[in-house]
């Protein structure tokens, strides 16, 4: 699993320009969303495309942070990143200049609605009460991408807590968009994954200077089932 503890200068500079260190905290867990990205075959079977081993590591804290959400009356959102023949000529930039033709009508297929690879990972244990969204972008928030935002918004949900992989693409962009939708987000730093720490490391800085709140699983566990604020000072 990679390592997720930041520079204690950043969190302590956050936690002073926002008057503590964790800003959301207490949450309310009906009005809360676990999204997990992406954890999918091409993304976790070994020898695809797109493996990103790590993400494997963080499977037990996802169905943990599930199951705490499901208890808490949380909702549990599982996204996945589903590709089409015209995905592919509405997102050239990144089919036509970004990757090779066939590295591209690859990922295409194998994220494709029914291929293997487009299925969620046998590992993630999900309920039949969870919801299920696809998305055509990186970011399931973005405009064409998915009805994620309107289901939210229907349901009165306001707080998402973003797991899943690879945590500086999609989970990035998704956690990015949910804060400019306005909503409250929490990127949990030990339940995502890409594919090296300085990655990870970066974009866990990202989030916290700018985005929204970084914790770990049983920071974010204890915050679903209590209801209680578990507040920190900045050390």
């Amino acid at each position: 699993m990679h390592k997720h503890e930041l520079p204690r200068e950043l969190r302590e500079r956050v936690a002073k320009r926002r008057g503590r260190a964790h800003v959301f905290d207490p949450i309310e867990p009906r009005r809360t969303a676990l999204l997990v990205v992406d954890m999918q075959n091409y993304f976790c079977e070994p020898g695809q495309a797109c493996e990103i081993p790590a993400a494997r590591d963080i499977v037990p804290n996802i169905n943990l942070l599930a199951q705490a959400s499901r208890d808490a009356g949380a909702t549990v959102v599982w996204i996945l990143m589903t590709q089409s023949p015209a995905t592919m000529k509405s997102w050239s930039v990144f089919y036509d200049h970004l990757n090779t033709p066939e590295y591209g009508r690859n990922e295409m297929e194998r994220l494709s609605d029914g291929d293997h690879g487009n299925a969620l990972w046998h590992a993630m244990e999900k309920a039949p009460d969870d919801l299920t969204v696809r998305k055509a972008r990186f970011s399931a928030f973005i405009q064409g991408s998915s009805d994620l935002d309107a289901i939210l918004r229907g349901r009165g949900i306001d707080t998402v807590i973003v797991t899943g992989t690879t945590t500086n693409t999609c989970c990035q962009t998704t956690a990015l968009d949910a804060m400019m939708l306005d909503y409250k987000v929490i990127f949990v730093s030990d339940g995502t994954a890409t594919r090296s720490e300085e990655q990870h490391l970066a974009t866990l800085a990202n989030i916290l200077n700018v985005f929204g709140d970084v914790r770990a699983t049983d920071e974010v566990t204890a915050l679903l089932k209590s209801g209680t604020p578990t507040r920190q000072a900045a050390e």
